[in-house]
């Protein structure tokens, strides 16, 4: 109990969070540089780089097909993960196993094996450098972080409240709207936001499958970092970490993070 909660505890808790923080506030002070290339420290601030995505129509391109690609991916990922979920969950049926495994594969397989899998079957069929190309991609690889997090949702629930939903004429859709899905909302609401994280980051597979024409932000600035050091892509990743910070504030005062990851009445 002294190691864990008395000086020692806290020294570690502390050295562990600035170790987990100090790259990201580098990444936000380095893009405030003046200079030409990445320095820290710097001879003066200056909002220069911050002005130079303005006028760098490919990155807010490419955040678009990234935000797009991520919102599309995500949404299809829990749609799928949802149903298996609860079979899974509810049901003991013959390859119930297997078809676990089968979902949560895409964890097992290097990305760069997906990459050139997926590269030589989209070239096959017509849709190689294409957005739905990448959509598909990027389903296929976020499903397993969906399904882990709709399937804890799903295991706990209690059975007896969907038969006495039955008994009282409730049709089976009236049963998913009105008690199924708001009890399994946290895991589904998680899921998402882990899905939607897995797709926007997502560089490896993405190489392979992108194209001039649908070109996401984190190959993007892979290319960007390849031609020049200039802290263009500091200052990306700032506005990225200043977007998400904002986000995040607004939907804690508009919805409540509580409401959404933990559920009503399970805080």
């Amino acid at each position: 109990m002294y190691l864990k909660n008395g000086p020692i505890g806290l020294i570690f808790h502390t050295l562990f969070i600035i170790f987990i923080l100090a790259p990201i506030v580098m990444v936000c002070a380095v893009a405030f540089t003046d200079q030409g290339f990445i320095s820290l420290p710097t001879q003066g601030l200056s909002l220069r780089w911050f002005y130079a995505i303005a006028n760098n129509p490919r990155f807010i391109d490419a955040f678009f097909v990234s935000l797009w690609l991520g919102l599309i991916s995500a949404t299809l990922a829990v749609m799928f993960s949802v149903p298996a979920a609860l079979a899974i969950a509810r049901f003991q049926f013959k390859g119930r196993d297997s078809l676990m495994a089968f979902l949560m594969s895409p964890l097992m397989i290097p990305h760069v094996v997906l990459g050139l899998a997926f590269l030589q079957f989209f070239t096959t069929i017509g849709v190689s450098g294409t957005f739905f190309g990448l959509v598909s991609a990027h389903t296929v690889i976020i499903v397993p972080f969906a399904l882990r997090l709709v399937l804890a949702s799903a295991t706990g629930l209690d059975p007896a409240i969907e038969r006495a939903a039955l008994s009282l004429g409730a049709t089976p859709w009236i049963i998913f709207k009105r008690i199924v899905l708001p009890l399994i909302l946290p895991g589904v609401v998680s899921g998402w936001v882990i899905a939607f994280i897995s797709s926007f980051d997502e560089l490896t597979m993405s190489i392979f499958i992108a194209s001039p024409s649908a070109t996401t932000l984190p190959v993007r600035m892979y290319l960007h970092i390849e031609e020049t050091i200039d802290p263009l892509v500091t200052a990306v990743s700032a506005a990225i970490i200043y977007l998400t910070l904002i986000a995040i504030f607004i939907l804690d005062r508009t919805v409540g993070l509580e409401k959404l990851f933990v559920g009503k009445g399970r805080v």
